[in-house]
């Protein structure tokens, strides 16, 4: 398997994936720590169902909420969130992910409640390895370390709904994440709280990017439950970005809803280090899918922004979304980065256009990749039967 299709999930079973950077930073020599974590926590997932379980917090007090909520991100150079995230100690403990009733497990669940910053102490065994880590869904990480004990000094007041769906333990995980959305609570949050084990029936840890993915997976699919009761859209549209690096791409159809997210990894990118463009597609079509989407968590955090927007123009299309990533983007921030990204794509400036092959040719000026290979790589355009008169205006 292509390093482009594993992107660190160890499929090569390998100790350590030889294309996430290996970064060391200065670290205080300290054993305890004091400051406000955003709330943060992380659940791992290596030698699951024991893994590390881990509160995080910065060196610092205050308001922190930006170190650890994606939604604040979007008007931030990657340098600024990597320097918020680079700053984040976490302490480590081990725990077993289904005894949800462990003091390490408690801890994490009562961080998860809260929306507001948390003053905390962490005592470590030892200093902290300076050394942050990378994964394709989570943002990095900073230094981390054992800890013998950690303590909440105090508390922000808990949301009602949060409250609400958290001492209600018949109501199940996936009907409490939708009421949770509709009642406006941040995606992130949500997924802290499924992470941290603290919705549902039967509750335990839920690996972190795990928790994620089936966060965007829940909530996308219960916005496209509407959307596919609305009319189609009357004209083609076409959204673009084009920040960081990325070149972000909307194509949405008057057809029934469907869904096509593709990647474009140039040389010298986090998961291409050969001397070709490597692209992927992946898709599905009016009922959904019922296998992993090979591109990982991308595709889900893709989709649920598209969803969010069609839901709120309160309209059905046929979405293709493309997205090219330029040599020099190199450091893996997550999945956070392309639902954010689609998010302020959607609230921009768009497109109409009579046909498809008028809005295709607007795109073949914006594209460095060329709409050409997009069209050759795209399912949804050849399971549409109009391959041929596609290529007539190139």
């Amino acid at each position: 398997m292509e390093c482009i299709q594993c992107r660190g999930r160890m499929f090569c079973s390998l100790q350590r994936c030889p294309l996430l950077p290996a970064l060391r930073m200065k670290v205080a020599n300290v054993r305890e720590l004091f400051g406000s974590s955003p709330p943060s926590i992380f659940v791992g997932r290596y030698g699951y169902p024991k893994v590390r379980v881990c509160p995080a917090l910065p060196p610092v007090t205050g308001d922190t909420a930006i170190y650890d909520r994606p939604e604040m991100w979007s008007g931030l150079p990657v340098e600024k969130i990597l320097e918020f995230r680079y700053s984040m100690v976490l302490g480590q403990f081990k725990a077993d992910v289904r005894d949800s009733n462990s003091k390490e497990a408690e801890i994490l669940q009562e961080l998860s409640l809260y929306d507001m910053s948390v003053e905390m102490e962490v005592n470590l065994a030892k200093p902290p390895v300076p050394r942050t880590s990378f994964d394709d869904v989570l943002p990095p990480f900073g230094p981390s370390a054992p800890a013998k004990s950690v303590r909440i000094c105090s508390t922000p007041r808990v949301l009602k709904i949060v409250e609400r769906v958290y001492y209600d333990t018949d109501l199940r995980a996936v009907e409490a994440m939708k009421m949770l959305y509709d009642r406006g609570l941040a995606v992130s949050h949500i997924q802290k709280l499924l992470s941290a084990g603290s919705l549902g029936r039967e509750r335990k840890l839920v690996p972190t990017r795990w928790a994620i993915t089936a966060v965007d997976d829940t909530i996308s699919k219960h916005l496209i439950q509407d959307v596919r009761q609305y009319e189609t859209i009357d004209k083609y549209r076409v959204f673009v970005l084009k920040e960081a690096k990325n070149l972000f791409m909307a194509l949405l159809c008057p057809s029934p809803w469907s869904f096509e997210w593709g990647e474009a990894w140039y040389p010298d990118t986090t998961w291409n280090r050969s001397r070709k463009v490597a692209v992927l597609t992946d898709s599905e079509g009016f009922y959904g899918r019922t296998s992993y989407a090979s591109l990982g968590g991308c595709y889900y955090s893709a989709r649920l922004a598209t969803a969010e927007y069609l839901n709120h123009i309160r309209r059905q299309a046929a979405a293709i979304v493309w997205r090219e990533i330029y040599p020099g983007f190199k450091v893996p921030v997550g999945v956070w980065f392309v639902g954010e990204m689609l998010r302020k794509m959607y609230s921009g400036e768009e497109k109409e256009f009579d046909s498809v092959e008028e809005a295709l040719k607007y795109l073949s000026s914006i594209s460095t990749l060329g709409i050409e290979r997009w069209v050759r790589t795209s399912k949804l355009i050849k399971s549409a039967g109009r391959q041929r008169t596609l290529w007539e205006f190139l």
